[in-house]
């Protein structure tokens, strides 16, 4: 009886530790001055393309508004992670209370669901604009965008509570030591000392499907797109085709590929650094390079981007 007691006991952990990167101090101000950098010029970038495309009218297309979307979901998933870490490595506290581990769950489900419904929403427009330019703006309206937009984010609030609520639902009683620069739902399942399985299998479960349903789409889209510019004897009407898809398809790339390696990467890779790696690959370097990535490949947004300059 005693024993019972005692772990019910142990059961209520009222925060975690966040072991980061180092508790070198060298290493410290390294890690503080870098993910300063990085979080500056992540959120420089996708609040430039967002005030571009809302100050530029003839910006105002399905393409842009999807982009825009997917610039506010990047300044909420690099702000999730960025501001704490940096915190810890400037203070060196490194404690996060149980609430704001479970807000980082969270947000970071929910952005990284956003991240790619609406990287599949921005393949769909892509395939309307080349392969039924006489039909884009009847199909792709304003009313329709908004629909697609609001669904993308309503079913990734959704899943990312159903998440939290199973992952929250386990009991901490032993460590409350987190090996990661932020709340992880697979370093959770480490040191919960209950049964995971149900969670994990949750995760892997709605992973597959909303993972197989968006890259699958994605890829029809981009199949019927090269199969209709393959057809077009302008070449440089082709290269004009081409040219739209090439930053969504490269964010894409990026964004597959870090997840990818994640986790899908073996268990012989995976180490506290890596574990470290694959974070930072997933939820900082999209956040940062899409609006470069956007910036360098979109003729109009470079152009929204100088005119901005000038007023300034």
């Amino acid at each position: 009886m005693g024993q019972s007691s005692e772990r019910n006991n142990q059961s209520f952990v009222t925060d975690f530790i966040l072991t980061g990167f180092s508790n070198d101090h060298d290493a410290q101000i390294l890690h503080f001055v870098m993910f300063l950098l990085i979080y500056l010029a992540a959120l420089m970038g996708n609040l430039l393309i967002i005030i571009v495309v809302s100050f530029n009218h003839h910006l105002h297309t399905p393409m842009h508004f999807f982009l825009v979307n997917l610039s506010i979901s990047d300044i909420c998933y690099i702000s999730t992670t960025i501001p704490k870490s940096i915190s810890t490595a400037l203070t060196n506290d490194q404690r996060i209370s149980f609430a704001g581990c479970l807000v980082q769950v969270f947000f970071v489900a929910v952005c990284a669901g956003s991240e790619l419904a609406l990287l599949t929403i921005m393949a769909y427009d892509r395939y309307v604009a080349i392969c039924h330019p006489l039909q884009y703006f009847l199909i792709m309206n304003r009313g329709a965008c908004i629909q697609m937009a609001v669904v993308s984010w309503l079913t990734n609030l959704i899943s990312a509570l159903l998440h939290t609520c199973i992952n929250f639902s386990l009991q901490f009683c032993g460590s409350n030591i987190i090996g990661q620069y932020f709340c992880d739902i697979p370093q959770l399942q480490k040191i919960s000392c209950t049964d995971t399985e149900i969670s994990q299998n949750v995760i892997i479960i709605s992973g597959i499907i909303f993972g197989s349903f968006c890259t699958g789409l994605i890829f029809v889209s981009y199949g019927y797109i090269f199969s209709v510019v393959l057809t077009i004897s302008s070449v440089h009407s082709r290269y004009k085709a081409l040219s739209t898809c090439i930053p969504h398809l490269t964010v894409f790339s990026l964004f597959l590929i870090t997840v990818l390696f994640s986790y899908m990467r073996s268990k012989s890779l995976s180490s506290r650094t890596m574990d470290l790696l694959s974070a930072v690959l997933y939820t900082v370097l999209p956040p940062l390079l899409n609006p470069i990535i956007y910036s360098f490949r979109n003729k109009d947004i470079q152009e929204g981007v100088c005119k901005i300059m000038r007023i300034f």
